[in-house]
């Protein structure tokens, strides 16, 4: 199992059009892939669900850690933190954590 944890910086989060962008990226993979939200000690879901995603109210500025068990596992991890920190199809902004 491989694992990152990453700060969301585009000013949705991981709402409506990010989610689904980051749904269909984790779906392309074998591997059990799940998302957590340890900004609010959440715990992991299923990253290939767009609802469990959308429940862990992922806000920008959030500090998310994404997981990955299988065949594919270091592929899955490199793709989503890429995704993630190049925003999800949005423009990404320098959170107050990410300019200290």
């Amino acid at each position: 199992m491989q694992s990152v944890q990453i700060v969301v910086r585009n000013k949705s989060g991981l709402h409506a059009r990010p989610a689904a962008l980051f749904v269909q990226t984790a779906a392309r993979f074998a591997s059990r892939v799940t998302l957590e939200n340890l900004s609010r000690n959440g715990h992991p879901v299923d990253a290939k669900s767009i609802l469990m995603v959308l429940t862990t109210g992922v806000a920008q500025g959030h500090r998310i850690r994404i997981a990955a068990d299988g065949p594919d596992e270091e592929a899955a991890i490199v793709e989503l933190e890429s995704a993630v920190s190049s925003g999800l199809g949005e423009p990404v902004e320098e959170t107050p954590s990410a300019a200290s």
